[in-house]
């Protein structure tokens, strides 16, 4: 095996690993949030895995990432429930995250490795953002703030090539600029066009990107976002309320910027 294969499988074993968790975090956190659960013990570790249809506990077996939901075909062992396709494509989703921040960035520097794991965290905090957004429009403060004191943290550590001067000035330009978007929207239809967990996602993404990348990265989501609606909307797919959740573009446009690389957008876009 070359020593290119053997470095991507460092990274994308553990990625399909803490993708396995990312599910557990994706399915749980939001019902942690809204539902009534203090009749029992319900947290990120308690109950155990289980089938949410017969309640089975789950083996070790059954638990192993990606390789358990092909060996089982995609159903429960016990009661043949089908299994939601969502996890083996968070699971494939973070472990390729993790190999490409493994892979791009350069491993001969003392800090490239600590770097590397950072960005990796990131890119799996927004991937659990961008999915619990979809599923049930929330965007909960324990996953963004986390995200945006990782890019501050990044910043200070001179690991995104920004000052952390900029990081501040993307965080609080990401915040405000859609605080008043939303503020005037509502003025001016009655209305809640944007929610605050939207408001806080885009402070960290500035965090990590800057300023100046906000721009071509909130275009990119809204046109994205738009495209998206006005397809379920033809196919009578809209959601109750008739909008889609702007997190999942948010996500979306922020990882193509950083695979593209931000100032050669910029630089594309006239702007650096």
């Amino acid at each position: 095996m070359s020593h290119s294969w053997a470095l991507a499988l460092c990274w994308f074993l553990p990625g399909l690993a803490v993708g396995s968790f990312l599910n557990v975090v994706i399915h749980r956190l939001p019902r942690m949030l809204t539902l009534d659960i203090a009749a029992q013990p319900y947290n990120l570790a308690r109950p155990g895995s289980h089938c949410p249809h017969c309640q089975t506990p789950l083996t070790l077996w059954h638990n192993v990432p990606l390789l358990s939901f092909l060996w089982l075909r995609g159903r429960c062992a016990s009661c043949h429930a089908p299994i939601s396709w969502r996890y083996p494509l968070v699971e494939a989703g973070n472990a390729l995250i993790w190999m490409a921040c493994g892979m791009l960035l350069p491993m001969s520097q003392p800090t490239s490795l600590a770097a590397a794991l950072a960005w990796a965290f990131g890119g799996s905090l927004l991937l659990t953002l961008a999915v619990i957004d979809w599923e049930t429009t929330l965007l909960p403060d324990s996953l963004t703030q986390p995200l945006l004191w990782l890019g501050l943290g990044v910043a200070e550590m001179g690991w995104s090539g920004l000052s952390v001067s900029s990081a501040l000035w993307g965080a609080m330009v990401g915040y405000s600029s859609f605080a008043l978007i939303a503020f005037v929207f509502e003025r001016v239809t009655g209305q809640e066009g944007l929610g605050a967990g939207d408001f806080k996602l885009l402070a960290a993404l500035g965090a990590w990107l800057g300023p100046l990348p906000l721009i071509p990265l909130v275009f990119l989501a809204a046109s994205a976002g738009a495209g998206v609606g006005l397809v379920l909307r033809a196919r009578g797919q809209l959601r109750e309320g008739r909008y889609v959740p702007f997190g999942p573009f948010l996500a979306l446009a922020a990882m193509l910027l950083v695979a593209c690389g931000p100032s050669e957008v910029l630089h594309w876009i006239g702007l650096a």
